[in-house]
């Protein structure tokens, strides 16, 4: 059973048209580059998986820019302008309202400060998703979030500091990223690092470095040998990390500093698995000595290839996608000294990305999933002040959260199981708690809704105005399907959404409806009588299996 079908199954639905979605990719494609045909339906491929909610302006625009440039956009660099700025608080003694806090350390004892600077950091990360554009690096800040995982940290400036080191390095150097990570501040909180000295060492960073950071666990070859590494590895390596503290003086964004006092400063005897090196002291540098031995290792860069391919193409990796995918990916990263920048390109615009088999094999994260209703169909957050633009954001973060996607809330360091998890990995996310909570999401945003005394609400008539014929159905949902699924839909399945449309009448009743409001649009009975029937339709095709997969 495919996974549309196995949806369909869960959704209590009948199978009304059978698309296979296989998940294992014919034998002849590669990573040499893609030479087939390039049309809407492979520019929203591309663009749904490497940004937040493609419009069909965009699809439109990148199947009219070719895929070359459209992979030059999505990985040109963009600066960001803007930091998180207080909202909805005004008693910090050292930043006024509507100002940054991300370069002062908070003041004690002033209540409600941190749950301001929570709600500031959590809306503004999902108003850089929302307005992100055709450009993949939130969706890479999100995988480097979800790879170096860390959670709710008592400073919220370690936190704003460690997710901007992923947004400066977000397609570039993953060497760079492992050596910001092992002395970042909030990692040095969340895995005890700051608690590693001689005295006693502390193992949990050193672990999860090897394990999940960079060369991942191998298979048990003996006691305590896993293949890539072994207990006595972390034990060694754990101790070559002893001495990085928290400085609490510092605003700059670094916020640790080395103390040799704590640090050991004995020689660290690595395995064979690292060819028996030996570490000599070498003070606060000693860290960057582990990280180059571990990437040496040739294991290292096979590693994040698949956790890059889990992340952007598929979950099924078998030996035909490890010879012919993964393999060259890591070879690539390896002679570009761990920039990842050319080898996602290379699997980004190779044929294997576009075979019939990747399209649509992903059930699509809650974050995926309500930004594509947010974005595609120009849902209406009001931004007329920071408090409501700010409101807005925040909203949506709530909304993610209970579907059980919390940014700095990770089920266990390893991450959220959608990526790691075997054999169900994206499925996951669909289950008897979480398919009702998505349904009453596009029942509510259908709807509309209140908060904060603000009204949010799509803007149906003027997303399908930019359609190439929304007065015809059958081309305008047509054209909405392009946008919302991974493949042209059924023949069945169009007329059972025309029906939406006409309701019983006969087909052109919606064009002379249609017709007429746009001859009349300041006529609120037109209007009404219009969008009333656009809702319900637009409605279906949100609770439909395919709206689920990417």
């Amino acid at each position: 059973m495919d996974r549309r079908s196995s949806l369909a199954v869960m959704f209590g639905k009948k199978q009304t048209a059978k698309k296979t979605t296989a998940s294992a990719p014919p034998l002849l494609s590669s990573l040499a580059p893609y030479t087939g045909a390039w049309d809407m339906a492979t520019a929203k491929h591309l663009l749904g998986r490497t940004m937040y909610g493609p419009t069909y302006a965009e699809i439109k625009q990148a199947a009219d820019d070719g895929l070359a440039n459209t992979i030059a956009k999505l990985f040109t660099k963009r600066e960001e302008t803007t930091e998180p700025v207080y909202f909805d608080f005004e008693n910090d003694p050292d930043v006024d309202k509507y100002k940054t806090w991300v370069h002062t350390p908070p003041p004690r004892n002033i209540q409600g400060l941190n749950g301001a600077r929570n709600r500031s950091n959590g809306a503004w990360l999902y108003g850089l998703m929302l307005n992100g554009g055709v450009s993949i690096r939130e969706k890479m800040v999100l995988f480097w979030h979800n790879h170096f995982v860390v959670g709710q940290v008592a400073r919220n400036q370690y936190e704003y500091w460690y997710m901007n080191t992923f947004r400066e390095n977000a397609t570039g150097n993953f060497k760079t990223i492992t050596e910001a990570m092992t002395i970042d501040p909030a990692m040095l909180v969340y895995l005890n690092g700051r608690q590693n000295r001689r005295q006693a060492p502390n193992e949990n960073y050193a672990r999860e470095l090897l394990e999940l950071f960079t060369i991942g666990k191998g298979d048990i070859a003996g006691p305590g040998d896993y293949t890539t590494f072994t207990e006595g590895d972390v034990v060694e390596i754990a101790r070559a990390l002893t001495g990085w503290i928290i400085d609490n003086d510092t605003t700059n964004g670094v916020g640790s500093k080395y103390d040799q006092n704590r640090h050991d400063l004995n020689d660290k005897q690595l395995s064979h698995r690292f060819g028996d090196r030996v570490i000599k002291n070498s003070g606060d540098q000693e860290y960057k000595e582990v990280i180059d031995i571990i990437f040496e290792q040739d294991e290292v860069a096979r590693f994040i290839s698949r956790r890059l391919h889990i992340w952007f193409v598929g979950s099924n990796i078998d030996l035909f996608v490890e010879a012919e995918i993964i393999e060259p990916m890591a070879a690539m990263i390896r002679d570009n000294n761990y920039e990842i920048q050319p080898a996602l390109e290379a699997l980004l615009s190779s044929e294997y990305f576009y075979e019939e088999s990747i399209r649509g094999c992903m059930v699509s994260h809650p974050i995926d999933h309500m930004l594509k209703m947010i974005r595609t169909l120009d849902f209406k957050l009001p931004t007329d002040t920071i408090e409501d633009q700010y409101n807005g954001w925040l909203s949506l973060a709530r909304l993610a959260a209970a579907q059980e996607m919390v940014i700095f809330d990770h089920p266990s360091v390893a991450g959220w199981k959608a990526f790691y998890q075997a054999p169900q990995y994206y499925d996951v996310w669909i289950n008897s708690v979480s398919l009702p909570i998505r349904e009453a999401l596009v029942e509510r945003l259908i709807n509309g809704f209140n908060f904060r005394g603000t009204r949010y609400e799509f803007d149906l008539l003027t997303t399908i105005s930019e359609l190439e014929n929304p007065s015809d159905p059958y081309a305008l949902i047509g054209d909405l399907a392009k946008v919302f699924f991974p493949y042209p839909i059924a023949q069945n399945q169009l007329e059972y959404l025309t029906d939406f449309l006409i309701q019983g009448n006969q087909y052109y009743v919606w064009s002379l409806e249609y017709n007429d409001y746009l001859a009349d649009p300041t006529n609120n009975g037109k209007r009404e009588a219009v969008l009333g029937k656009l809702e319900n339709m637009v409605e279906a095709m949100l609770k439909m299996p395919e709206f689920y997969l990417i």
